[in-house]
């Protein structure tokens, strides 16, 4: 028999923490929550001061027989859940099914699972956090009591299978509204003038500027041709010289949404795929004769503190790596703003792990985030880099350009790492001759070059995720799921990776703006954020809290019973017959878009593909049409002959009708991170990329 029984949420967790515990400690894993609100019922007694009624949830029967049975046979019983606030619920909970007294020293936190942290955590159990339950236990309650009286509305008035709720209907009118920006959009047009300038052997480029020390806009052909007429030669003089250095410092240890952007930049990765491979490396990798070992600290925070061990080990790497001079001299540690601070930023759990001698050990993206965290986590203990920058004026008539160059000093940090952008613009060496004023140089391929403004880029998940962030919308554990339901709902589709809004989407966002404007406002939302936060913090009540908001959500939910209209969304007919039994085909809306389906359905099951024409004459057997498609198996969009068998026509990129000026073969466009561009697929001609 044990001693002592550990109770922690996952079966990888239990295996790691057994084998650093000892004999006298069994660990066994509760699979997440064993009690929740039942989900056939709002489970909330509103006059009875908003109980919750909890109940065991289906199917966790047998892992609390398994709980209860382990519980009756030992000595005592610690409560392991993660370190944050759904795990201060879940350790509750256990106490409560399992008879264990919640004021005693049962609970047990740690950030990281490694040895040491393990054996330091159980020499300092406390008490469970009831302001930590509480706070959870009130996000549980508005949630049910927003998303359990607008659902059932939604199903009634517009169709089965809806929901709303506090931060996914935030993010949704977010898309809609971003949308809306881009239809509205217009285009102005300017130019640049770009030319490449000689001294001896080298060569630079500068770009038109201004006239007589003045900074000008070009916007029409005229006022370049005006630009060009003044220019007397090609000999320009060096006017001005500034030279500076500038300071840049690296970026803090990774919080959860800024490794979800970070690994949707640089790693291509959704943030779902982030979080599960994250919580493999908190949880516990099989490292050689190491065993089981946790890599990286607790995934799931809004912290960007660091402990002050973890501190002086990465110093002590830094300075054995690269020398004592790229050891920041600052220690950069502390949170800003109001966080859940109560445990680390993600970090390493040892800065010793270097990435390539754990590579045989990881999947491949196991290995590509644990690096890009450990990389992070090493170089925000690093030296600021130390850049040289130059400007030079250069001027002919009048008629002024500019060119611009900067040089690394010194690396610092970006010896590891740089943070990218959502651009995707990276700093890089622009190196200019040495020059002197009054010095003269010589311009040559003077290029004119007509551009549009661009509208705002739509949503990416990593952009959105920001978004609410800074809005101050949701929490770490909410952008996942938040992001996984206005899908699955078909509130938005994504579209090279960038959300859209759906007409259904939009419908529903426009009776809860309608009727619920509270639930939908950002500044509302934030607001009830941070009302939260401050049960977390114990300067408020989480019964007084919800009964502020129900007051006003009570009477807008009377309302909206009488007088929400009823919003039918008719089946499209496509315009032909079912091949099978004869009915009217129509469009229906599926996981991966439209489709058509047979208005005999169930009787009719027959289904088939909407042909996309893209109004482009196939290149190949200049007969067909090229017509959008997606592969059977990852269900990607490509391009293809209607010809088809006969022509074998095929494309990832899509063609766009016009042949390169230089080759005279096909031009496609190229779907990029960062946008698209338009380009040939023989030569080495492209055009500006749109964003």
């Amino acid at each position: 028999m044990s001693d002592y029984l550990v109770i922690v949420e996952s079966p990888a967790k239990a295996k790691t923490i057994e084998k650093y515990l000892g004999k006298k400690y069994k660990v066994i894993a509760s699979m997440g929550h064993v009690r929740d609100l039942p989900k056939s019922q709002m489970g909330i007694e509103i006059q009875n001061r908003f109980t919750p009624k909890y109940i065991t949830i289906r199917g966790k029967g047998p892992v609390l027989k398994d709980l209860k049975t382990a519980a009756k046979k030992a000595k005592k019983i610690y409560l392991a859940a993660d370190p944050d606030r759904e795990g201060e619920a879940i350790a509750w909970h256990l106490a409560h099914t399992l008879h264990v007294d919640t004021t005693s020293d049962c609970r047990v936190v740690f950030n990281e699972i490694t040895k040491d942290a393990i054996k330091e955590a159980f020499k300092k159990p406390r008490a469970i956090n009831t302001d930590l339950v509480d706070a959870q236990q009130a996000r549980r309650v508005l949630d049910r009591l927003v998303g359990y009286n607008i659902s059932p509305l939604l199903w009634k008035k517009v169709k089965k299978g809806l929901s709303a709720g506090r931060v996914q209907s935030v993010a949704v009118r977010l898309i809609i509204e971003r949308e809306k920006e881009i239809q509205a959009f217009v285009p102005e047009e300017f130019w640049t003038i770009k030319a490449d300038f000689v001294k001896g052997k080298d060569v630079f480029e500068a770009a038109f500027y201004g006239i007589d020390g003045s900074k000008i806009e070009l916007t029409t052909e005229e006022q370049v041709n005006g630009v060009l007429a003044r220019l007397q030669n090609n000999a320009f003089t060096v006017d001005t010289i500034t030279r500076k250095e500038r300071k840049r410092n690296p970026a803090v240890p990774f919080t959860t949404s800024s490794l979800q952007q970070e690994a949707a930049r640089k790693l291509n990765m959704r943030a779902k795929k982030t979080m599960m491979l994250a919580q493999q490396l908190y949880e516990g990798i099989e490292i050689g004769k190491e065993g089981t070992v946790g890599l990286i600290t607790y995934m799931r925070t809004d912290s960007t503190r660091i402990s002050e061990t973890a501190q002086t080990e990465v110093r002590g790497y830094i300075q054995d790596k690269f020398g004592e001079v790229f050891v920041s001299k600052e220690k950069r540690k502390e949170s800003k703003g109001n966080v859940q601070d109560a445990h680390e930023a993600i970090r390493p759990s040892s800065a010793l792990r270097k990435p390539d001698d754990l590579k045989e050990y990881l999947s491949r993206d196991q290995y590509r985030l644990y690096k890009l965290i450990w990389e992070r986590f090493v170089a925000s203990q690093m030296a600021p880099a130390v850049m040289d920058t130059m400007t030079v004026t250069l001027t002919n008539n009048g008629v002024q350009f500019r060119a611009h160059g900067s040089v690394v000093k010194f690396p610092g940090f970006m010896k590891v790492y740089v943070e990218s952008s959502d651009d995707g613009a990276e700093e890089k060496d622009r190196m200019l001759p040495e020059l002197a004023e009054e010095e003269t140089v010589f311009s040559k391929d003077m290029e004119p070059k007509q551009h549009f403004t661009q509208p705002p880029p739509r949503y990416t998940e990593a952009r959105l995720v920001r978004t609410l962030e800074e809005l101050g919308i949701g929490r770490p554990s909410t952008y996942v799921p938040t992001l996984e339901t206005i899908q699955k709902r078909g509130y938005v589709s994504l579209d090279n990776k960038r959300f859209v809004p759906t007409e259904l989407g939009e419908i529903v966002i426009e009776l809860i703006l309608e009727f619920f404007p509270e639930i939908i406002n950002i500044e509302f939302t934030a607001n009830m954020e941070n009302n939260l936060d401050k049960i977390e913090d114990g300067q408020a009540q989480w019964v007084e809290v919800i009964e502020e908001f129900y007051q006003g959500f009570e009477k807008h939910l009377e309302k909206a019973e009488k007088e929400m209209r009823e919003v039918e969304i008719k089946d499209e007919p496509a315009g032909e017959d079912c091949e099978e039994c004869g009915s009217p085909m129509v469009f229906k809306m599926g996981r991966y878009g439209k489709f058509m389906a047979c208005s005999n359905f169930p009787d009719c099951r027959n289904t088939k593909a909407i042909v996309k024409e893209i109004g482009v004459a196939c290149p190949k057997c200049n007969k067909g049409q090229i017509i959008e498609r997606r592969s059977n198996k990852k269900k990607r969009i490509f391009y293809g002959c209607s010809e088809f068998p006969e022509c074998d026509f095929v494309s990832w990129d899509k063609p766009i009708g016009r042949k390169c000026p230089k080759c005279e073969r096909m031009l496609v466009e190229k779907k990029l991170k960062k946008g698209v561009q338009v380009q040939c697929v023989s030569c080495d001609y492209e055009e500006e990329q749109q964003m």
